[in-house]
């Protein structure tokens, strides 16, 4: 009852009250954002949500938008500013995904929504995740976050889909206040720590095959 109806009901009321008392924070970082970036400081991109819908996630923006001499972005780590690692740092840069929850498009708490380039590369059981909408926070978040092998958040993210209860939602949202004020476990795409799941996924491949 709870994962069909309450929480769907609660997540627009969470996000509802979140967008109203968070709005002058809001505003003081979209100003920030477009003095710091040089222009727009929303950054959008195509998610996949609930069964596989495809949706558009917006945060602030972190890095610049410069490219090598062929035209192509320079890799994240070197694009990523200083605002951009405070945003990072202290996850304010995920505050406008309120409005994703507003609109029905994430939840409060579920498996982080991943980029679409990822969707051939899941097994069966790790495409599970996309069984119910993808969160703010989620069970991988509260667990090690960016210090987990990709394997490892994915069998968070099928765990929780198979226990969600409001007990555990509550559970998630208290550790990740925690999480959020110690700065743990923060990571950034493009760095050694941190391969991109499509990249890693070829590789399991390519090593599978010469093997």
């Amino acid at each position: 009852m709870y994962a069909r109806f309450f929480k769907r009901i609660l997540d627009f009321l969470l996000s509802l009250f979140a967008l109203v008392v968070l709005s002058p924070v809001l505003l003081i970082l979209m100003i920030l954002g477009f003095i710091f970036m040089k222009g727009n400081p929303f950054f959008t991109q195509l998610r996949p949500g609930k069964d596989e819908k495809i949706f558009r996630l917006i945060k602030f923006r972190t890095m610049t938008n410069q490219k090598d001499k062929d035209g192509n972005l320079l890799p994240d780590n070197v694009r990523l500013t200083k605002y951009g690692k405070f945003l990072r740092n202290t996850s304010l840069d995920e505050l406008p995904e309120v409005i994703n929850i507003l609109k029905g498009d994430m939840s409060v708490v579920g498996p982080r929504p991943l980029v679409v380039k990822y969707l051939p590369f899941y097994t069966e059981f790790e495409r599970e995740r996309h069984t119910v909408r993808p969160g703010l926070t989620g069970l991988a978040q509260v667990n090690g976050r960016n210090s987990l092998k990709w394997e490892e958040k994915f069998k968070y993210d099928v765990k929780y889909v198979h226990k969600l209860t409001l007990a555990c939602d509550v559970g998630i949202i208290i550790k990740t206040i925690r999480t959020v004020l110690k700065r743990e476990d923060i990571g950034v795409r493009g760095a050694e720590t941190l391969m991109d799941f499509d990249i890693y996924r070829k590789k399991q491949m390519e090593d599978t095959n010469v093997r």
